[in-house]
């Protein structure tokens, strides 16, 4: 059984965290572990069609509270095949970034990167100021893969949601989770 963590910060782009959960659990061999904050679940409210966040938590097998340090996902001894942070705050970036590992998704980042298993940060913010991208740098220097959604229009999207399901299952494969990837680029003949 592969172990995913889904984590949802505050910014905006909680369609993407739902997406990955939606994906994830048509994977029988997946078992999908989220972690929302709260900031995560008043933008989840606003922005994913009047989903409540119950609805949003049951997607996944396991729900763990934003102040539970000492959850399983925040050991190394806990074996978790991958961690997306989708949508990603600049603050958890930061806080990922820096080793401030203050509540659970980052303490979870942490403990990913130290054990150098794979995550993924979809950071949602525009523009982007120096500050920022020194922190985008400190944590891909960390080990983390830094992936801001930027739509793939070469895939000819007709809506909001085939652009959110195409940087989702973008970033689901990046990390190691290929039985949902998008179809590969055939070059354009056609």
């Amino acid at each position: 059984m592969r172990r995913v963590v889904v984590a949802m910060t505050g910014a905006s782009g909680a369609p993407y965290g739902v997406r990955a959960l939606e994906l994830l659990g048509g994977l029988t061999d997946v078992e999908t572990h989220l972690v929302l904050s709260r900031s995560a679940a008043m933008t989840v409210t606003h922005e994913c069609g009047g989903r409540t966040v119950r609805e949003v938590e049951k997607l996944a097998d396991v729900v763990h509270k934003p102040a539970a340090v000492g959850a399983t996902i925040a050991s190394g001894s806990f074996h978790v095949d991958a961690m997306l942070v989708l949508p990603c705050s600049i603050k958890t970036l930061s806080a990922i970034a820096y080793g401030h590992a203050s509540d659970l998704i980052t303490r979870a980042a942490d403990v990913t990167l130290k054990e150098g298993r794979p995550l993924l940060l979809l950071v949602r913010e525009t523009p982007l100021h120096l500050g920022h991208l020194r922190a985008m740098t400190a944590a891909a220097e960390a080990g983390a893969v830094v992936m801001p959604p930027v739509p793939a229009f070469y895939a000819l999207p007709r809506s909001v949601e085939e652009i959110v399901d195409h940087t989702v299952r973008r970033a689901l494969a990046r990390v190691g989770v290929a039985d949902v990837a998008p179809a590969e680029w055939d070059g354009g003949v056609g």
